[in-house]
């Protein structure tokens, strides 16, 4: 094995966000030299990494030089350049996910196409060079872009052709519109020599307007003959991928109680945040394992949790305040995550709170509390 602690040893990260910066607690604790990339000097990494470069993500030389500085390299976000990680596989750099796995999965409509060829079960679909070609009569039915969503941007459910009107005209793909029972998300851990390792299915509540993440319930309050399903399903997407990390797999869970995957995320996730309190092994120590191919560690529950992310209240641009954060401090189970963004807006994700508790529903009660009280707005 390589001696990857306190060695020469440079682990390179693509991305500097709140991702990279929780990253970055499991880099140090294992004394594990890590380089980062961002295009903003102000990045949550910037001050806590061991090197720090400034740069595009995607442009290709700025990827490319990078990449010739690190031993392995890794991403905390999948918008990069994936020509410049062909060119440095080619080389001999390991690139965890891999260039073909990241070409799939930035284009939703390529991502789609992945999971019917491979009959991984999905919604039905339509792709679309532009929006204006949309010539839909069966209202409704969702609406995405196929680069460059996140956080509910770049999707939107479509109720009549007046909808249509405000969305800007680029590549995109219409799904059929899936009733369905719960949304549920699985994180797959893979190293190179095939071990895999699941986490606990999870129950995801969303915000109606923002299309983001509001809650994350683990476990999910399912059947378990449901939690057998979705896990069957998060591996059988991996193992198409013969991915190398972490996979967030997003399922629908249907009135008929089908599983189906809705999208796929090569890295960290929202959705795996409460297991640096919940679980035997954080995901982002996992995904540190999985891409070092070190053995992966205990994915079980020490406890139960629910994650509240805090974003940027409507209203509000500017110095960021948490208001209350005091309060909820003093309620027992409760970690605030503060990102390190000093700027605040609308919907922006600024943290999140775990809240544990061997009662889940006592957690989830708490989780409504902590919900209402603290508020991310501006001084």
């Amino acid at each position: 094995m390589k001696n990857y602690f306190s060695s020469d040893f440079k682990l390179g990260v693509l991305g500097g966000g709140q991702l990279g910066k929780m990253l970055l607690s499991e880099t140090q604790k294992y004394d594990i030299y890590t380089v980062i990339l961002d295009s903003s000097k102000n990045a949550p990494c910037a001050q806590i990494c061991n090197e720090f470069h400034l740069g595009d993500l995607m442009n290709y030389e700025d990827v490319y030089n990078f990449g010739k500085r690190v031993d392995v390299l890794t991403i905390e976000i999948e918008h990069v350049n994936v020509e410049a990680l062909e060119a440095l596989e080619k080389e001999g750099l390991k690139v965890y996910p891999s260039s073909k796995t990241l070409r799939i999965i930035q284009n939703k409509g390529v991502q789609k196409q992945f999971f019917i060829d491979n009959n991984i079960p999905t919604a039905n679909f339509k792709r679309f060079d532009s929006t204006s070609e949309i010539k839909e009569t069966t209202f409704p039915f969702v609406w995405k872009s196929t680069q460059f969503g996140y956080d509910g941007n770049g999707v939107k459910m479509i109720k009549s052709s007046k909808d249509l009107e405000s969305l800007p005209n680029i590549e995109c793909i219409t799904e059929e519109l899936i009733p369905f029972k719960n949304e549920l998300a699985v994180i797959v851990a893979r190293n190179s020599d095939g071990e895999v390792k699941t986490y606990p299915v999870v129950e995801m509540e969303f915000h109606p307007e923002a299309n983001q993440v509001e809650y994350v319930i683990c476990p999910a309050r399912i059947d378990e003959k449901i939690v057998q399903k979705a896990q069957q399903v998060a591996l059988q997407v991996a193992n198409s991928f013969k991915h190398i990390g972490l996979l967030a797999v997003e399922l629908f869970q249907t009135q008929n109680d089908e599983i189906i995957v809705n999208e796929v995320a090569p890295r960290t996730h929202n959705s795996g945040h409460h297991t640096i309190e919940t679980s035997y092994t954080s995901q982002f120590e996992q995904h540190l394992r999985a891409v070092l191919n070190l053995p992966l560690g205990n994915t079980e529950n020490k406890v139960a949790g629910i994650m509240v992310n805090l974003v940027g209240e409507e209203g509000y641009s500017g110095d960021v305040v948490y208001e209350n954060i005091e309060e909820i401090m003093q309620i027992d189970g409760v970690t605030p995550h503060i990102y390190g963004k000093r700027q605040t807006r609308p919907f922006r994700k600024m943290g999140h709170v775990t809240i544990v508790n061997t009662d889940l529903n006592e957690a989830r009660k708490t989780a409504e509390i902590v919900k209402k009280t603290i508020r991310v707005i501006t001084k």
